[in-house]
């Protein structure tokens, strides 16, 4: 068990929100306003522990499934407690208190921390949703037909976090919109080929199908330690997708003024030092994620302010 399954077991809400400093990108970084900081965290915390429980990654003991009200000896049915988080969720819509006989407010903390969020921003409940609906379907579905398709679960699993970032910050505007599912997209894509590996040890595949018969990619391929020629050729194919992606949003970043500019720019940077980091590992994905450092991401953020790529 690690530090942050440690704390996770004993405090699920510090635990979870720990895991904000292993993403690609920045989450709520010190720059920003206090009150987007603390918003953004809660944004982050439901976005987080959607993904651990529909990913399984929920941390021993049960912790979760007893506050979402859920039987131990059913925490580990993923659909039953991805039910029972969205009941939770409502709550947090419902605005009771529980005197009135309703359910009351959220009995996650993690929730509970969402409810000044959605009052303060004036947030709707369909991002929410979007995700809890995005876990629900990797549940049900392993493999991608076609990129389409790929994209489609994007827009449940990630676009709609670039959209409660515009929500909570006030800058939502149909272009920016636009412009941030794009970079969501891409972001989204970058974690799929980074975690191809840890995603075939769930019996997920993220590579579209009709991609993997173009390279004569078989599923035993992504099994071995390292990637052959023609899985390599298809890493390529999909970075090469998403770094486009990620320019055709870049102007989202020019859009807008002052610390917000920082924070969308560190989102395109990290998504752009991750994919050098998988060109620098010659696509080679296979042995384990590659990682870009903090310089890599500094530099590519530079880049991005300047407007330059």
């Amino acid at each position: 068990m690690t530090v942050t399954d440690t704390a996770h077991a004993v405090d699920p809400e510090r635990g979870t929100l720990a895991k904000a400093a292993d993403e690609n990108f920045p989450v709520a970084p010190f720059f920003l306003p206090r009150a987007w900081r603390t918003d953004l965290m809660a944004v982050y915390g439901f976005a987080r522990l959607v993904d651990d429980i529909g990913d399984g990654d929920l941390a021993p003991g049960g912790a979760d499934a007893r506050l979402l009200g859920v039987p131990e000896d059913r925490a580990d049915d993923r659909l039953l407690m991805l039910d029972a988080f969205e009941a939770d969720l409502r709550r947090v819509f419902d605005g009771s208190d529980g005197s009135d006989g309703s359910d009351g407010a959220p009995r996650h903390p993690l929730l509970r921390r969402l409810v000044p969020t959605v009052r303060r921003r004036a947030l709707t409940p369909e991002p929410f949703l979007g995700l809890i609906a995005a876990n629900r379907q990797d549940q049900m579905v392993a493999r991608y037909e076609t990129y389409d398709d790929l994209l489609a679960y994007c827009e449940l699993s990630a676009n709609p976090v670039g959209r409660l970032v515009l929500a909570v910050t006030g800058t939502s505007t149909p272009e920016r919109i636009r412009r941030s599912d794009e970079i969501c997209t891409a972001l989204q894509i970058v974690e799929h080929l980074q975690d191809v590996a840890e995603d075939l040890g769930r019996d997920r595949i993220y590579l579209p199908a009709e991609d993997m018969k173009r390279f004569h990619v078989q599923a035993a391929d992504l099994a071995a330690p390292s990637a052959n020629a023609s899985v390599r050729a298809l890493i390529a194919y999909e970075a090469a997708r998403a770094r486009d992606l990620l320019n055709e949003g870049a102007p989202l970043v020019g859009s807008v003024h002052g610390r917000l500019r920082l924070l969308l720019a560190g989102f395109v940077a990290g998504g752009r030092a991750a994919l050098n980091a998988i060109a620098a590992a010659d696509h080679d994905v296979l042995p384990g994620p590659p990682k870009s450092g903090k310089v890599h991401l500094l530099r590519e953020a530079g880049v991005v302010l300047r407007g330059e790529g």
